[in-house]
């Protein structure tokens, strides 16, 4: 069989690796940094131990289809999954509180009606029956199958079955995540509660296509999970089982270039002037990064998310004080300034897009009030020294590059960092009272980790909207040059990077007649 350069041991390539080398070709992943698993890393410290990329994991089918297809050891053999009770709880800006059970609509109704008022629950619940008829339609062109030629089928019409709404004389339809909370829901609460799942993977949800509702319908639909020992637990046994199939990994191994013969990749230059030949090479990659060392191998399909994109700011918190029996392990705290919050992260819709990252200029504001704040509180003692303390991770969607870029003043930072405990407050009485030490990781620390410019993260693709939230093709303008993970095909978030793996894996393994994952 091949020889296989992969560049980069993030999650979707190490699960192209994986399955590359099942299939029986040699592959070697050549990763810049000293350590595996992309942005799913973990921080530690006195005894303290905390995810400083994804907290929860969506979809896990996608990872057990990876374990079962390389091995003969199931995921649950190689990781404890735990689902997450209460999926979520919602504390809303009039006060208002709502815990979320996991994976049941019935219960996730009677919790709305019960925490919000009567009727709550039947318009989440018509809105999720909508929200399966989107996924219906998109699920296997959108997720399991490559980005064919003719992907325009995927940006043109709406997949969402929006409702009728009569606006002064005419009668519209929802075409934006925002216009289906507004003219669908009816609530301003129901609507921040669908809008803080696009804002959590880096979407306006102002300019989201409806289809966006797919997101809150997988996690409902499929759950929300937790990795005992943190979600590293699970790059790890994705690492050992690459090297239990015969995957060679260079760390420290930087990619100069992908060298190109007779039309083709036939290789990779590293940085150290060494050439390594291969038959294919898989890149997984940021696409500043791409450019870098393809020159013009760039993507074969068009499009790219447009405008500035987002990163995230992540404060972790060490406590003294047990993590009281009951607590959800995951609450968000929403905003009270959704319209500031939106236009300081992304801009104004209206204005201009540029394409750069950091150009909306957050500044921080009053606490708790101006951006939209996820407390993960895992049950899970090895987060902690002891049984006498706990971990706390605190996340906020903030512009990519900007404010707390390498640039960025550190009075800025410590601001934006003051901003996100001031709002946890709210969901970890006596937080203040309680805290040992903080940690805050920037947009900065995220461009060093993956290369992204600015710490930009990708979000996952959608359908309609022209286009705009495609990613490009895993096939490239260069016969035997593939990309993987989070940049590409079909964009962004652990399960959407273990499926660009098993895209790749098919498109080298069966070749252009590849028609998608089964």
């Amino acid at each position: 069989m091949g020889r296989i350069v992969v560049i980069g041991a993030g999650m979707g390539a190490m699960g192209a690796a994986a399955r590359l080398a099942v299939a029986g070709h040699r592959v070697t992943v050549y990763e810049r940094a000293e350590t595996y698993g992309g942005a799913v890393r973990r921080y530690e410290r006195d005894g303290f131990r905390f995810d400083t990329g994804p907290g929860l994991l969506t979809l896990p089918a996608v990872y057990r289809d990876l374990f079962l297809k390389t091995g003969r050891e199931a995921l649950e053999a190689c990781v404890e999954l735990v689902q997450a009770d209460p999926s979520s709880r919602h504390l809303f800006a009039d006060g208002s509180a709502v815990s979320l059970p996991n994976a049941s609509r019935a219960g996730v109704m009677a919790a709305l009606d019960a925490g919000l008022g009567a009727g709550a629950g039947d318009r989440w619940g018509d809105f999720l029956v909508r929200a399966r008829e989107a996924w219906d339609r998109t699920r296997r062109p959108l997720l399991e199958e490559p980005l064919w030629p003719n992907w325009r089928v995927l940006a043109g019409r709406e997949p969402y079955p929006s409702v009728p709404h009569k606006r002064v004389l005419r009668t519209r339809r929802a075409g934006t995540l925002a216009e289906v909370g507004a003219w669908e829901l009816r609530d301003p609460r129901l609507a921040a509660l669908l809008e803080s799942h696009a804002l959590g993977h880096g979407l306006d949800p102002r300019t989201a296509p409806a289809s966006a509702a797919v997101l809150p319908y997988m996690e409902h639909a499929f759950g929300t999970w937790y990795v005992r020992g943190g979600l590293r637990e699970l790059a790890t046994a994705l690492y050992e089982r690459c090297l239990a199939r015969r995957v060679e990994f260079a760390f420290g191994a930087e990619v100069a270039r992908v060298r190109e013969k007779d039309g083709r990749a036939s290789g990779v230059e590293l940085a150290d002037g060494t050439v390594v030949e291969a038959d294919f090479v898989v890149a997984g990659v940021a696409p500043g990064a791409l450019e870098r060392i393809a020159g013009t191998a760039r993507q074969d399909a068009e499009p790219a998310p447009r405008g500035g994109l987002p990163s995230r700011l992540t404060v972790l918190l060490a406590l003294r004080g047990a993590r009281p029996e009951g607590t959800a392990p995951r609450t968000v705290v929403h905003t009270r300034d959704r319209d500031g919050e939106l236009t300081a992260v992304f801009g104004d819709p209206a204005a201009p897009r540029t394409g750069r990252t950091g150009d909306s200029g957050l500044t921080a504001t009053a606490p708790g009030g101006g951006l939209t704040v996820t407390v993960l509180r895992p049950d899970d003692p090895a987060t902690a020294p002891d049984t006498a303390h706990e971990a706390v991770t605190l996340t906020a969607t903030v512009p990519a590059g900007s404010p707390a870029g390498a640039a960025a003043s550190e009075a800025l930072t410590e601001a934006l960092a003051e901003e996100l405990t001031g709002a946890a407050e709210r969901a970890v009485p006596g937080l203040r009272d309680r805290l040992l030490w903080r940690e805050v990781r920037t947009p900065a620390d995220i461009a060093e980790v993956t290369g992204a410019a600015g710490g930009a993260v990708p979000a996952p693709a959608l359908a309609a909207a022209d286009g705009r939230q495609l990613h490009p093709a895993n096939s490239t303008a260069l016969p035997g040059l593939f990309t993987v993970g989070g940049w590409s095909h079909p964009g962004g978030g652990l399960a959407h990077a273990g499926m660009s793996g098993a895209l790749v894996a098919g498109l080298i393994v069966e070749g252009p007649d590849f028609r998608g994952s089964q």
